[in-house]
């Protein structure tokens, strides 16, 4: 697979729609990989970018990479807080024109990750968000090693949003280097939900 840098988009689809459970499973795999290529659940897909969408300078890639023997996504670039800016992302949508998933049946948010020792984000946005910065949101450590991270539905807050998260719309699953100078390095091999 190709990088992604500045404005460009980049998205993986598997080619086939899973069906959605009619009630949850101990754990849906949003992406993985299989023999080295993604898979992607549903229509969903990954596109990367960064603050220059809203006139920032910092710059992002997103590769697939192999990192201590597992395949992943992996973001890659520096944050800068000049000219107004001051994010990267690799953010997973449940397909196009915003549209959302029911994940009301699960208890929360699941990640492979591996860093570079450094504090990143979650930021979840659902039909509830309407402005660029409102999402719910979560602050990590990526080590540098694999590391399974659980996050419950409550354990994230809003920003800009005066509601509690509405999981039965979620529309978009990101992980962000976020609002500091700093080279960020942080891969995923498996995002899911979890029951």
């Amino acid at each position: 697979m190709g990088a992604l840098t500045g404005l460009v988009g980049l998205v993986w689809l598997n080619g086939q729609a899973d069906n959605p459970p009619m009630t949850a499973a101990k754990k849906l795999t949003l992406s993985t990989f299989e023999d080295g290529r993604p898979k992607i659940f549903s229509s969903g897909g990954w596109r990367g970018f960064s603050d220059r969408v809203m006139g920032g300078i910092s710059n992002a890639e997103l590769t697939q990479a192999t990192i201590a023997g597992k395949d992943c996504l992996r973001l890659t670039g520096n944050v800068t807080r000049e000219s107004n800016g001051g994010f990267i992302q690799m953010a997973y949508f449940f397909g196009n024109n915003e549209a959302s998933f029911d994940a009301s049946a699960y208890r929360g948010l699941e990640m492979l990750v591996f860093g570079n020792n450094e504090a990143y984000n979650v930021h979840l946005r659902t039909r509830d968000c309407g402005w660029y910065d409102e999402s719910y949101r979560f602050t990590f450590v990526a080590k540098n090693e694999w590391q399974r991270i659980r996050v419950p539905w409550d354990e994230f807050k809003g920003n800009g949003v005066n509601v509690p998260l509405d999981s039965s719309t979620l529309q978009r699953i990101a992980i962000l280097g976020w609002m500091r100078e700093f080279e960020a390095d942080v891969a995923l091999a498996e995002l899911a939900l979890y029951s």
